[in-house]
């Protein structure tokens, strides 16, 4: 059966990301070329343009595709609590885990803000991170878990505590996972301290 041609685009664009995934992450943005790329994806360089109109265009895209895949942790995590705070805290708890991944720490946390820029990085996480924490506290709020207020500030003061611990267990060295526990039980401290 002949692939259509949304088919064939679909296939060249997954073919390109998963192999810029994997570069980005092993090797970081400035290690990486476009010939790499192609050469990983088994692509021309001309299917790469057709599709990416430079090598920040195609970061940008797996930049997006890793915020998607840390949402989605999230909101799984969230969706096995019963209560909507602890839902919320287990959402934040799994952003954090999800920030361990090596290549999440390079995509996201190291490479992210200086190849992208802090404008185009909170636009992206606008759209999924954020939105996912605004949600949760909404529901909290509602569920009366803690106390009404307008959520944007505290979500962005919490987005940002989020984003500082996934830094610092990122350039910890040593042992990531105890930095990280020493990070939950931080966060844990702190969102108690929210509790109505």
């Amino acid at each position: 059966m002949t692939r259509t041609q949304r088919q064939r685009t679909e296939a060249t664009t997954g073919q390109l990301l998963g192999a810029a995934r994997r570069l980005f992450a092993a090797d970081g943005y400035t290690a990486t070329s476009l010939e790499d790329v192609v050469a990983a994806a088994g692509v021309t360089k001309g299917a790469l343009y057709h599709h990416f109109s430079s090598k920040r265009d195609l970061f940008r895209a797996v930049f997006e595709q890793e915020e998607i895949a840390l949402a989605r942790a999230s909101h799984e995590a969230y969706r096995r609590e019963d209560d909507p705070w602890k839902g919320f805290q287990a959402g934040c708890i799994a952003f954090l885990e999800g920030s361990l991944d090596p290549g999440a720490q390079r995509i996201v946390v190291l490479d992210g803000p200086s190849v992208l820029g802090w404008e185009t990085v909170r636009e992206i996480e606008k759209r999924h991170s954020m939105a996912m924490i605004e949600g949760g506290l909404r529901q909290a709020m509602e569920s009366g878990r803690i106390a009404t207020r307008d959520t944007g500030p505290l979500a962005h003061m919490l987005f940002g505590a989020l984003c500082e611990g996934a830094m610092t267990v990122a350039r910890s060295g040593g042992d990531q996972r105890a930095a990280m526990r020493e990070m939950t039980a931080e966060l844990r401290s702190l969102l108690a301290a929210l509790e109505a």
